[in-house]
């Protein structure tokens, strides 16, 4: 078309007041200067091309097309927006232009939705939100963003490494439990547990040389913490071994055809002769109610919340569920893991692995209390606590190639010593982002029978 989009749209522009002298000027035909008449002269017939919805003209254009050839020539037609610079445009009766306000609204909803962080986003805002209102949307998928925010923009804290969404992210990503103040208090007052001797053997030495640790926490909530959680274990022992057994009437073993088809307990006569007083001294496959290292392994919880309750709850899930392997009389998890290091180190640094293995250093000997307590045992606290946030966020089994990272950071130092025992004895302080990279760095270089391995170790 070659005549202007004003002249051609002149209801669009006259619609709320009287059409101007240009408008007016040389008109074709009398049909175009009833189209140019004010909006209130209009009759019946033109009063859809007045309304002011772009959708009511283009049905009104559909309904024209077919009657003439001239009337479809100058059919109204939508001026571009915001000016009238361009005349090579779509023609008004065409599906195209029908469609495209559809086209681009549904296209603009879809973008809107799948872009979920706006430009100026804040992080912290975010993690707050999640953490106050919960879920917006699917329950995975958020998830998933919650993972990615702690991996890539952490976890906002001070520089003692305190921050008040810790413990509420912990939580949420070890899917614990809501639990009462009451519970925990009705586990305080029945007192001392069967392993509270050991207990009280362990805490006045736990993190004893950290003085953030040691100015926010005390030992009374560090003692009272590890014993509500060993009468909790030590109840969930009792109930083991009070579940009915399933014993034919043939003979108290049950029958041979039953033995092969059912759980038949072995010892149905009674329960075992170890007793719930020994603590940790139950066996390689018995679930025990204390091991040495646990108090290391409560403190970041009860540094990081705000409660010894929450402290409790993120504690008692995380030993039970997620490595349960650790707290067990034998802790074969623990050395499971101390195999693994060993495995990993070989393939992500061969050179390094194997002058280790030539001066007989393998991982029992300087990574078992690094293992044992995912790290807690190495200072600074903040940086550990940065640590056990992408440990909780994609699974404590990665702590295997976080030990593996810190001796990668030590590369050097270590094939330069002639005696790197006295090096490994403690470890440098952690540097969480340094061994976070590594380790994602390094995950791509473990095999699949080997990573199955880290996943299920610890239970």
């Amino acid at each position: 078309m070659t005549n202007s989009p004003v002249k051609q749209t002149p209801h669009l522009v006259a619609s709320a007041a009287a059409p101007t002298d240009h408008q007016l000027r040389s008109p074709k035909s009398s049909r175009g200067l009833r189209k140019l008449q004010s909006a209130h002269q209009l009759s019946a017939n033109y009063a859809a091309l007045n309304t002011p919805s772009l959708i009511s003209q283009q049905r009104q254009q559909q309904q024209q097309r077919n009657t003439s050839s001239s009337h479809l020539n100058q059919a109204p037609q939508i001026p571009p927006l915001p000016t009238f610079a361009s005349h090579h445009r779509t023609r008004s009766n065409s599906d195209a232009v029908i469609s495209n306000p559809v086209t681009n609204t549904t296209a603009t909803k879809k973008a809107a939705a799948f872009k979920k962080i706006p430009p100026n986003h804040n992080p912290r805002e975010e993690l707050e939100g999640l953490v106050r209102q919960g879920p917006q949307g699917d329950v995975p998928t958020e998830l998933s963003r919650l993972r990615h925010l702690v991996l890539c923009e952490g976890l906002y804290a001070d520089s003692d490494g305190m921050s008040q969404i810790r413990i509420y992210i912990w939580l949420i990503l070890l899917n614990a439990p809501a639990i009462g103040t009451d519970s925990y208090l009705e586990l305080i007052r029945r007192g001392a547990s069967p392993a509270y001797s050991k207990i009280r053997n362990d805490t006045f030495r736990t993190l004893a040389t950290n003085p953030l640790f040691k100015r926010r926490v005390s030992e009374a909530s560090l003692i009272r913490l590890l014993n509500a959680v060993a009468w909790k274990l030590h109840d969930a022992k009792i109930e083991k071994l009070a579940e009915p057994t399933m014993v034919n009437a043939a003979n108290e073993r049950g029958s041979p055809e039953l033995q092969h088809a059912s759980p038949v307990v072995k010892h149905a006569q009674g329960p075992p002769t170890t007793t719930a007083t020994d603590g940790s001294e139950a066996g390689g496959t018995e679930p025990g109610i204390y091991v040495q290292g646990m108090n290391v392994l409560c403190a970041p919880f009860l540094y990081a919340a705000r409660s010894e309750a929450e402290a409790f709850v993120a504690f008692h899930v995380f030993v039970t569920k997620e490595c349960p392997g650790y707290v067990r009389g034998a802790m074969d998890g623990v050395h499971k893991g101390l195999a693994l290091v060993d495995k990993c180190l070989a393939i992500v640094d061969p050179k390094l692995s194997s002058y280790l293995q030539s001066k007989h250093m393998k991982a029992e000997l300087y990574a078992f209390a690094s293992v044992l307590t995912m790290c807690a045992c190495t200072p600074p606290l903040p940086e550990v606590l940065q640590l056990w946030d992408f440990l909780f966020a994609y699974g404590p089994h990665l702590n295997v190639l976080c030990i593996c990272a810190q001796l990668v950071i030590m590369r050097e130092t270590l094939l330069t010593s002639p005696s790197p025992t006295k090096l490994l004895r403690s470890f440098p302080p952690l540097q969480a982002k340094i061994i976070i990279e590594i380790t994602v760095s390094n995950l791509r270089k473990i095999p699949a029978d080997i990573y199955e391995e880290l996943v299920h170790h610890a239970e």
